[in-house]
């Protein structure tokens, strides 16, 4: 019985710790609706599809709000303006990067994705100059990306028109192109040690998209006390780890700093450089969070968008047929397309950017956090607040985009066909911490489906009317329904 007691005593004193710790943070922050004790909002959340829950909220609260995950305050941004104020406008004060409870496990606030400070500026400098500026030893980025696309389309000849997922093959290409980045080659599609590599990373997101995960980051003390999937996230990024430190022993036993290979040779190269710095940031543990930083980032992203782009255009072969149809004009059917042929195409422009918009395939972007206390929207946000900004509200506003619901190329084009850019295209996301592998996703998105509609024609395995094109919520990102279809290789003259 006296332990009973306990046990009610320990709860309430828990319940009214949690309740004046909501009620004095609530006191300053942006208004929202009323916290549960211990658990916050997560009851008024559907965790499955979190970026329509918030949308509603805002049009009770504004679109500037407060909910809580479980004890924790997060300031929910909603709408260009709001977005645009927060992450351009005040991006230095909104540039931090939120606690990821798992995340900050994993990676001990090292690498691009998870890192702040000092850190995280110069890694991430460091890391795009390298992308941008190097290309990579001898060869630019923009020829391993067109080699790889040449790859692609003879793994797509294989299946001998016969319906198929698109899957694997997809994953395959944007992660070979990172291989090759990072390890200076780029693997067969069955090497084994390339397809446990990708077998790694998948399964990492997929739970890492799984409805565990998300109570898991709001209440991080189930992961101290509870066996699940979050010990086999941490078993795979220790695997990719080990993998990566292998790779750099191999590199620093013929590592000529003149003549850099790769990726791995140029962090070498700066660690040597920086090894006298008392802040030293550049060391193997950040070199191993860093290279699979870039690799899930480079590698699940854009095989998604990818994935998605396909299935679109089988539910759209309208859209199909101008895009080949520029492609023949601009590019013709046997030499490989170029970044340089984008300017001449505006429809494949538009569609690339109508793909990714329509996907809106972070719909909540990464949570970031706020660098001092800010006065923002005449509300207080405490330094370190977790903010969320909604890129769903910003990619489908119906004033910048009509019938934003609707997949239309034509939201990027004006009146005479030619290619239109928009501030509301923050596909990935703005300010500084926007995609460090925005340039190369992009090329990657152009090249591979300009090659694939170059030599394929898809055909759906079912009437285009009955495909469904609505996301599979899943987690942070926006994933497309199961489908299969053919490619039809385009008959050569």
């Amino acid at each position: 019985m006296d332990l009973l007691v306990f046990l009610v005593l320990c709860i309430s004193c828990c319940l009214l710790l949690s309740f004046w710790k909501q009620s004095s943070q609530k006191r300053r922050l942006p208004p929202g609706p009323t916290p549960l004790p211990l658990i916050g909002n997560i009851l008024q959340i559907d965790i499955k599809n979190a970026s329509k829950s918030l949308s509603n909220l805002s049009k009770i609260y504004g679109p500037v709000f407060t909910v809580y995950l479980g004890m924790k305050p997060t300031v929910v941004l909603h709408g260009y303006e709001t977005v645009k104020e927060a992450l351009i406008d005040f991006g230095e004060e909104f540039s931090a990067r939120a606690s990821f409870p798992l995340a900050d496990r994993a990676t001990n606030g090292n690498g691009i994705i998870n890192s702040n400070g000092k850190k995280w500026k110069d890694i991430r400098r460091f890391s795009l100059m390298t992308l941008r500026n190097f290309g990579m030893g001898k060869r630019s980025i923009e020829n391993r990306v067109q080699e790889e696309a040449h790859c692609l389309v003879e793994e797509l000849r294989k299946t001998n028109a016969s319906p198929c997922d698109p899957t694997f093959i997809l994953g395959c290409a944007p992660c070979n192109v990172i291989c090759s980045i990072i390890f200076q080659h780029r693997f067969d599609y069955r090497d084994p040690d390339f397809l446990s590599l990708m077998e790694k990373f998948n399964e990492n997101f997929r739970i890492l998209n799984s409805l565990w995960l998300q109570i898991c980051n709001a209440l991080p003390i189930l992961m101290d006390y509870f066996p699940g999937s979050h010990n086999k996230v941490f078993k795979n990024i220790n695997f990719f780890k080990n993998y990566v430190l292998e790779k750099t022993k191999e590199h620093q036993a013929s590592l000529d700093t003149n003549n850099p290979r790769d990726f791995i040779d140029c962090f070498l190269i700066k660690m040597q450089e920086e090894k006298h710095d008392k802040d030293l940031e550049f060391t193997l543990e950040n070199l191993t969070i860093t290279a699979s930083d870039l690799f899930a980032a480079g590698t699940e992203t854009t095989s998604t968008t990818l994935r998605y782009a396909l299935l679109l255009l089988l539910k759209h072969p309208e859209v199909m047929a101008k895009a080949q149809e520029e492609i023949e004009r601009v590019i013709g059917r046997h030499r490989s397309p170029c970044m340089q042929d984008r300017s001449n195409m505006p429809y494949m422009d538009a569609l690339v950017h109508e793909v990714q918009r329509f996907i809106d395939l972070l719909p909540l972007n990464l949570p970031h956090a706020v660098t001092r206390d800010i006065k923002f929207r005449n509300y207080i946000i405490p330094k370190g607040t977790t903010i969320i900004t909604s890129l769903t509200s910003v990619l489908h506003d119906e004033r910048e985009f009509p019938n934003a619901k609707m997949f239309d190329p034509g939201h990027f084009l004006d009146e005479s066909g030619k290619f239109k850019k928009s501030d509301y295209f923050m596909a990935f996301s703005a300010g500084k911490r926007s995609c460090a592998g925005e340039s190369l996703a992009r090329m990657e998105l152009f090249l591979f489906l300009t090659t694939i509609l170059q030599k394929f024609n898809l055909k759906s395995v079912v009437d285009p009317k009955d495909l469904d094109t609505t996301p599979v919520s899943s987690g942070f990102t926006s994933v497309p329904p199961s489908y299969k279809l053919c490619f039809v290789p385009v008959l050569e003259e």
